[in-house]
């Protein structure tokens, strides 16, 4: 079977198309879910993986691929899942190729209402999203968000999660363009990243908001900390400018204020039946439609086939990427 393979750490151009075993029922852990993938997620773990300079070291060769999407081929009696159950999947890497293994922990009931595209959109920024609003953030209906990254996948996935909980949603963007991609997730409000902090205090009244999620990280991080009101929380997430900022901690006693980590694959994927509790908490947003992930092909961008991971990986490595980009697999 083909799968879309690191083989050096050389970046996206280094990443290669290629043929490799199909894995069994029986797995190196033992029986497992055997997932025939549709379509798959371009994530930003994919890229830092290409390069060697995620958390994960996988030995070489391996096969990208965080989010997927498919139909069961086959699975234990035991896990409830049954052959041509149409699902979404998550996995550290390894879910850009066309057929993968997995355990059950892994594997989430697709509703028929979505597409296997926006299945693969799903997984980890939905429930990344879930657990930094949630979990970490405390979020309560009618609180104010303040959203970073606005029009890529954890910002979009966070714009429409923050919603579902009724709370309103300022999104952070760097271009007009990236506006309407965060107004089309939902977003109540956009505001450019220059002059942000400006914007988000005349649109609170003064108040600032109540939780900021930030992917970003960079120079605007202490603007974000100076956008909260009393007793708000800036959530970590990541670092796509590059940048790790550090915090003076006398700005959080003065204002109340606290700074909360987001590790969630570290959290959810060594607990077992968490990922599961936290997709039944998104399922009524899927139902509803609140959760409805803006897709990379729904702005102007062509359907990218697996053979294209490198191409896409080296758009999103450039900042060019609007929405999720998903890989067509069958």
């Amino acid at each position: 079977m083909r799968a879309a393979q690191v083989t050096r750490l050389d970046g996206p151009g280094a990443v290669e198309i290629r043929e490799i075993p199909e894995p069994t029922a029986e797995g190196p852990f033992g029986p497992q879910v055997l997932v025939d993938v549709h379509a798959v997620g371009v994530s930003f773990p994919d890229l830092l993986l290409s390069k060697g300079e995620y958390q994960l070291k996988p030995e070489l060769p391996f096969s990208l691929g965080v989010d997927f999407a498919g139909v069961v081929r086959s699975a234990p009696e035991e896990t409830g899942l049954r052959k041509g159950d149409r699902v979404a999947c998550c996995l550290p890497h390894g879910g850009a190729q066309e057929t993968v293994g997995l355990g059950a922990d892994s594997v989430f009931a697709l509703p028929d209402n979505l597409s296997f595209e926006q299945g693969a959109a799903l997984p980890m920024n939905y429930l990344t999203a879930q657990f930094a609003l949630k979990e970490r953030g405390g979020l309560r209906e009618g609180e104010t968000v303040l959203v970073h990254g606005a029009a890529g996948g954890v910002g979009t996935a966070s714009i429409q999660v923050a919603r579902g909980y009724g709370a309103r949603v300022i999104a952070v963007v760097s271009t007009e363009e990236k506006a309407e991609v965060a107004r089309k997730a939902g977003a109540h409000e956009t505001v450019l990243v220059d002059g942000f902090r400006d914007a988000v205090r005349d649109l609170t009244g003064g108040q600032g908001v109540d939780v900021v999620v930030d992917v970003v990280g960079g120079e605007a991080f202490t603007d974000s900390l100076r956008s909260l009101g009393a007793q708000g929380r800036l959530l970590v997430v990541g670092f796509t400018a590059g940048a790790i900022p550090e915090v003076k901690v006398n700005r959080l006693l003065l204002n109340n204020i606290d700074v909360r980590g987001v590790g969630w694959g570290a959290y959810a994927m060594v607990r077992p039946g968490y990922m599961a509790q936290q997709w039944r908490e998104l399922e009524p947003m899927m139902a509803s439609g609140v959760i409805d992930p803006p897709l990379s092909q729904q702005f102007g961008v062509a359907t990218y086939e697996l053979a294209e991971m490198g191409r896409a990986l080296q758009e999103m490595d450039e900042r060019k990427t609007l929405g999720k980009t998903v890989l067509r697999v069958r």
